[in-house]
């Protein structure tokens, strides 16, 4: 089995080139706010508008996406109707696992977090990171152990950035 390496980079910068809207959330996102732990995926929450499907769609075709963990011979379709009949993907992409979450645990979607997320500058374009307290809510709403942990180190973060601000 050959896994391709994890290029989140790469990922982010197909999802901008393709004029994509989107937040980067997860592991990731802790990641760019200071967290020390490692993902092995790369976590975006995305608009659902008919224009952005379409991007999206476009996208994921470009990366070669494949739905990760659904056996070979189950039909999918990659298109806008198909994103839009769905709502959280996981997939598999030349440059990594890549999930796609219409509805991320504790939040309203795409304008929820859109709504305070900061533009981030990442070697040469720019992405919209969850805000802190965004990302904190959503791994306190998914309470799996592995987010119980990172809700320590992102509360640490937040005391952090907040006592530099005062």
């Amino acid at each position: 089995m050959n896994v391709p390496a994890f290029d989140p980079l790469g990922a982010l910068q197909t999802l901008v080139a393709q004029g994509v809207k989107f937040v980067v959330i997860g592991g990731i996102a802790g990641r760019l706010w200071g967290s020390p732990s490692v993902t092995n995926d790369l976590d975006i929450c995305y608009a659902r508008d008919p224009e952005n499907l379409e991007a999206l769609a476009g996208a994921l075709s470009h990366l070669q996406a494949r739905l990760r963990g659904a056996p070979e011979d189950v039909p999918f379709v990659l298109d806008a109707q198909t994103l839009g009949a769905g709502a959280n993907f996981t997939f598999e992409t030349d440059a990594g696992n890549l999930d796609c979450l219409a509805l991320p645990a504790g939040t309203d979607g795409y304008e929820d977090l859109a709504r305070s997320a900061e533009l981030v500058e990442l070697d040469g374009f720019s992405v919209h990171v969850v805000a802190l307290d965004d990302l904190i809510r959503m791994k306190r709403s998914a309470g799996r152990p592995k987010d119980r942990i990172e809700l320590e180190v992102l509360g640490a973060l937040r005391d952090e950035i907040e006592a530099e601000e005062h």
